[in-house]
């Protein structure tokens, strides 16, 4: 049973976020109130810890973003929003770490596309040793990668588990508190945002198109 659960990691946290999902979309549906918006602002004050929960092992930073938010309004507890993202975080890298230390034939024969992804993953390991382990979560293009990777190598299962997690903490901690800290100006921006919704959505499109292309670039330079 625990062989089976370890081998089917992937395909078991899956279906478990999906059903999750779903459940808060159907509250979500039945939330008493009357625009999208004040269901969403409901919903998230009613499950938000479930939801940044959910939403950190899929290595979201707009859920940290969202309990910054809530944190500062007084609708989250700013300690335990830190504590569960970074549990969030921690149990996701988990997951894909044992995917690659359990699952090496699935990972070699599904992801062929990312195999240098995965030599640079482990060159980068062998050049750093662990604090790569501590850094991969602001790796654009390697966040998944690397954990897979780390699995796919001896490298010991409890060292791993132990930098993960303080890791994953320090991750939720620096991004949820300056959202936390500046809360009442990040809402005055979406206000503004909220009213001129037809400027504020063409420069979000170009900023983050500019940012990928940058990511995407140098992160091709890397594995060359």
């Amino acid at each position: 049973m625990k062989n089976y659960i370890r081998k089917n990691a992937g395909k078991i946290s899956t279906i478990i976020i999906a059903l999750t999902f779903l459940y808060l979309g159907y509250n979500l549906y039945i939330a008493p109130a009357d625009n999208l918006t004040d269901k969403f602002v409901y919903l998230m004050k009613t499950y938000g810890y479930v939801i940044l929960f959910a939403w950190s092992v899929l290595e979201g930073e707009s859920g940290l973003i969202m309990a910054g938010i809530l944190s500062h309004t007084g609708d989250m507890n700013l300690y335990l929003a830190i504590f569960v993202a970074g549990l969030g975080g921690f149990v996701g890298d988990q997951i894909y770490f044992y995917i690659g230390r359990f699952n090496k034939q699935y990972v070699t024969r599904k992801l062929k596309k990312q195999r240098r992804k995965f030599a640079f993953a482990h060159l980068l390991l062998k050049r750093y040793g662990w604090p790569i382990i501590f850094a991969q979560r602001y790796m654009y293009g390697l966040r998944t990668i690397i954990p897979i990777s780390i699995g796919l190598t001896r490298y010991d299962a409890k060292a791993f588990a132990f930098i993960n997690l303080i890791s994953a903490w320090v991750w939720g901690a620096v991004t949820i508190v300056p959202v936390w800290y500046f809360g009442e100006e990040i809402l005055k921006l979406i206000t503004i945002a909220k009213d001129h919704w037809y400027l504020v959505v063409p420069l979000v499109v170009i900023l983050a198109g500019s940012i990928y292309l940058y990511l995407h670039k140098h992160t091709k330079k890397g594995k060359k």
